[in-house]
């Protein structure tokens, strides 16, 4: 086999994540690698964490990227914040509360599952029943932002029930974070963890991640050990927390770290809560826009993510060929539903540099001459 430089095509990626990536955070990440524990790389973790707090909003001290993916990052506070024996209640309301309750199960502890509807937020009174009915629940886990259907539940409440029966609470908030409100230390979060490549349009291989005082000290507290030892909080501090002198932990993805901090730096630079509102305005242009179509989204209007669009396929429109219609002729990308929802929607991401008017227009434009010709053609064989 003849192996030659591999070339991406430019696509404009507007689905669940990867996001597009600005030019400065991949300039940034061209920069000369330097080693790990080289005094000015430690300098740019501690910016790093630095900027990451100001992200969550929150001055809890252990906050830092994890090395790998979102689902990494989500293990890691499983795998620290369980015991075998622990009780855990666990939201689910689409794709990743159901991994979610794999991974507490990998970690031996029992399982009370909360299922909502898909597209759905989670339902509160559902989850105070469960509760009541599990005293013994040490940890209370959902999703903010659910990827797989566009959700958005309401985080403040759900922490709030887990504070009055003394339960930590994990969150996913792969897709919230810098997209929507997010509250770490204002509604009372303990283990929260996130993505890059969504609403910061990083690459992905990295996730943030930030643990209350309170989840560090059940995780000093273990009578067991960790079952990873990757993720093993108690070896990772000493990395990321160590000061001038930090211990040996693993080699980080020195340029990946480059492109977190550029992305960092330019999402400060606009505004966190002018960030929120750009996703929100987009989001509103997409929705004008398909309503003009003829299309609908599946979410309620008061639990919808902006940043993330799950629209209804009519029943009339071969949706994997409107998707393949958009790569082909257009270089952009939508994603498609997952789990009970294959087949049945699009989902149209509004993510990081991706929520503006023209990004907005470019889709609405491919969208409405794909269904268009799907509907000519259709009639013409007729």
């Amino acid at each position: 086999m003849h192996m030659t430089r591999f070339d991406p095509p430019r696509r404009t990626l507007m689905g669940p994540g990867p996001s597009d990536v600005h030019q400065r955070v991949l300039d940034a990440m061209a920069r000369p690698t330097i080693g790990h524990l080289d005094p000015a790389f430690v300098g740019l973790m501690d910016e790093i964490c630095d900027l990451l707090r100001k992200t969550f909003r929150t001055d809890n001290a252990l906050t830092f990227p994890v090395s790998g993916p979102g689902s990494v990052a989500m293990e890691a506070c499983f795998v620290n914040l369980l015991e075998p024996g622990d009780t855990i209640i666990v939201c689910a309301n689409g794709v990743f509360g159901g991994r979610m309750k794999q991974m507490a199960e990998r970690a031996g502890a029992t399982v009370v599952m909360v299922h909502s509807p898909w597209g759905r937020a989670v339902e509160i009174a559902a989850v105070e029943r469960a509760i009541a009915e599990h005293p013994e629940a040490r940890v209370l886990a959902f999703v903010h932002a659910e990827t797989s259907t566009g959700a958005r539940s309401d985080a403040e409440t759900l922490a709030r029930l887990a504070q009055q029966h003394d339960m930590l609470t994990i969150v996913d908030t792969v897709t919230s974070l810098g997209g929507i409100p997010l509250e770490v230390d204002g509604w009372g979060l303990d283990a929260v963890y996130s993505g890059t490549q969504k609403c910061l349009s990083c690459p992905p291989g990295l996730a943030p991640v930030t643990f209350s005082p309170r989840a560090v000290a059940r995780v000093q507290e273990r009578r067991t050990e960790v079952q990873s030892w990757f993720m093993d909080l108690r070896l990772v501090m000493g990395y990321w927390q160590g000061g001038t002198k930090r211990a040996y932990h693993h080699t980080a993805p020195i340029n990946a770290l480059y492109g977190l901090h550029e992305g960092l730096l330019m999402l400060h630079e606009i505004g966190l809560e002018q960030s929120w509102q750009r996703h929100a305005d987009a989001h509103q242009r997409l929705v004008a826009g398909l309503a003009d179509l003829g299309l609908e989204l599946l979410v309620p209007e008061a639990e919808r993510l902006p940043q993330l669009n799950s629209v209804i396929v009519p029943d009339d429109i071969d949706e994997a060929a409107v998707r393949a219609t958009l790569l082909n002729a257009h270089n952009l990308e939508i994603g498609a539903g997952l789990g009970d929802l294959a087949g049945k929607v699009w989902r149209i991401g509004l993510m990081g540099q991706c929520a503006d008017d023209a990004h907005v227009d470019l889709c609405l434009s491919a969208l409405s001459g794909a269904l268009a010709a799907q509907r000519s053609e259709a009639a013409q064989t007729a």
